[in-house]
């Protein structure tokens, strides 16, 4: 019985292979991405923060917008800001709000080298439940919910940056 549950493994590895299978964070990145500055119509904004650190967690060299002029070889991502919108999804028999959905939209700008600017948007959703009895709590779960769909939305880009690049 284990002789066929043996070949099973590795033929099932060889087909998702074969394929063109490949985990999400295993994608090699093009050369054109030596480097990336990130600016944001914000100077402190969240989003340009979670995606230097999400760039840095995927080796991808950044440099900050002043070093900027001495390379031409970089490509900017210019964030606009992003916008965070409530839609309601349930309400208790009291009338007070039970469930949202949070909508967390992003637009930026990619410029490639010697290339026409590349304008790109996205929403990452996420459903929220509220309960007026633990205001404290439930804020703090909002500002973890946001904050988790902020580090989505910078993986988002990064992966739309690789896309792009690719294509370019």
């Amino acid at each position: 019985m284990r002789a066929p549950s043996a070949l099973l493994v590795p033929l099932l590895c060889l087909v998702l292979a074969g394929c063109g299978f490949s985990l999400r964070g295993s994608q090699a990145l093009p050369a054109e991405l030596q480097q990336v500055a990130v600016s944001a119509v914000k100077p402190h904004a969240l989003l340009k923060r979670e995606l230097k650190a999400r760039l840095q967690v995927y080796q991808i060299p950044h440099i900050e917008m002043e070093a900027l002029k001495d390379n031409a070889d970089t490509v900017v991502i210019r964030l606009q800001p992003e916008t965070l919108e409530r839609r309601l999804l349930s309400v208790f028999s009291t009338g007070q709000v039970a469930e949202y959905e949070l909508i967390y939209g992003v637009t930026y700008q990619v410029i490639f080298p010697d290339k026409d600017p590349l304008q790109a948007s996205f929403e990452v959703l996420r459903d929220y439940q509220d309960d007026p009895d633990k205001v404290l709590a439930k804020s703090r779960e909002l500002d973890l919910v946001v904050s988790e769909m902020r580090q989505e939305a910078a993986d988002r880009i990064i992966r739309q940056l690789a896309r792009q690049a690719g294509e370019q």
